[in-house]
């Protein structure tokens, strides 16, 4: 799929942008499908917000279940003084996650593809499973800042391997909160981990970050570069390639799905805030790519 420059600048810069990789009409299907779920979803207690700004104070039960499991995420601005949505529901959620890849099939047969399972050996990750997925609506306003994070620290491995495939499902732009990341900031160590917390101590809250290295993350947006992406785009990042992306401030949404992998020969340790229960084990990405494709041709061959 990728040819040698491509690969070169991927291990170079940490980072690599691939125009058209995925077709306007896969993206309107995982568009239309957020939306459906968005409209099914009648959340019960609590209504989980999502922020990176102390995401060790906000995690809650949901969020850490979500692993195994489709849930909406608020936007932090979404509520008013009153605790009451400021705008309707499909207006006001930050994304949706962490398992569609597995359990919706519109999801499954936009991440399962042989293209991408391609791409992962292009770029050696020879054995990737699919771990985590997320729909991040980045919202017309009040669309939230992510913090300048490296994916390992939240999906860690022994060799570290997680990598990150970002789809823009619409035109990511400077106005309304494209990527950003540090050329070559791979190269740099990891600075923490996010781990459950679960050593038997009263805590606030049911995770924790543990500090690896005091190297100061980059600072945005003056430290990084942007990420500009029509939609289609798929947007390859190494694990430790610290990255960023603004608020929206513009009246125009912004509409992502990131899809996560590691090495199956990876160690992945209990203490990963994600976990799966045994019952949905991860799925290679060739060979479910292969099945999925070999499934559409035997049902195109029947018809």
């Amino acid at each position: 799929m990728l040819s040698i420059d491509q690969i070169g600048r991927y291990h170079r810069d940490g980072f690599l942008a691939i125009e058209d990789f995925a077709s306007p009409s896969a993206c309107a299907a995982l568009r239309a499908r957020a939306v459906g779920i968005v409209d099914e979803f009648e959340p019960s207690g609590n209504r989980t917000v999502f922020t990176t700004d102390e995401q060790e104070r906000t995690s809650n039960t949901e969020f850490l279940d979500s692993g195994s499991g489709i849930w909406c995420f608020f936007e932090a601005d979404a509520f008013g003084p009153d605790g009451e949505l400021t705008q309707p529901k499909a207006l006001s959620i930050n994304k949706i996650g962490h398992a569609m890849h597995d359990l919706d099939p519109v999801f499954e047969a936009f991440s399962f593809t042989t293209e991408l399972a391609a791409v992962a050996e292009d770029i050696g990750l020879h054995d990737a499973v699919a771990l985590q997925s997320m729909y991040i609506f980045k919202q017309p306003r009040i669309g939230g800042e992510v913090g300048c994070h490296q994916d390992a620290t939240f999906l860690w491995t022994d060799p570290l391997s997680v990598t990150g495939f970002w789809f823009a499902l619409e035109d990511a732009t400077l106005d309304n909160g494209c990527l950003w990341a540090q050329p070559g900031g791979h190269l740099g160590p990891l600075r923490q981990v996010f781990r459950r917390t679960d050593d038997g101590e009263a805590h606030d809250s049911l995770t924790r970050f543990d500090v690896l290295d005091d190297t100061p993350l980059p600072s945005p947006p003056d430290e990084l570069v942007p990420i500009v992406a029509p939609a289609g785009t798929m947007v390859v990042l190494n694990g430790l390639l610290p990255h960023w992306s603004d608020v929206n401030r513009s009246a125009t949404s912004r509409h992502a799905y990131s899809l996560h992998c590691i090495s199956a020969a990876a160690e992945y340790p209990d203490w990963n805030w994600l976990q799966r229960p045994a019952d949905v084990p991860l799925r290679p990405l060739a060979a479910t790519a292969q099945r999925l494709t070999t499934a559409d041709d035997a049902h195109l061959a029947a018809r």
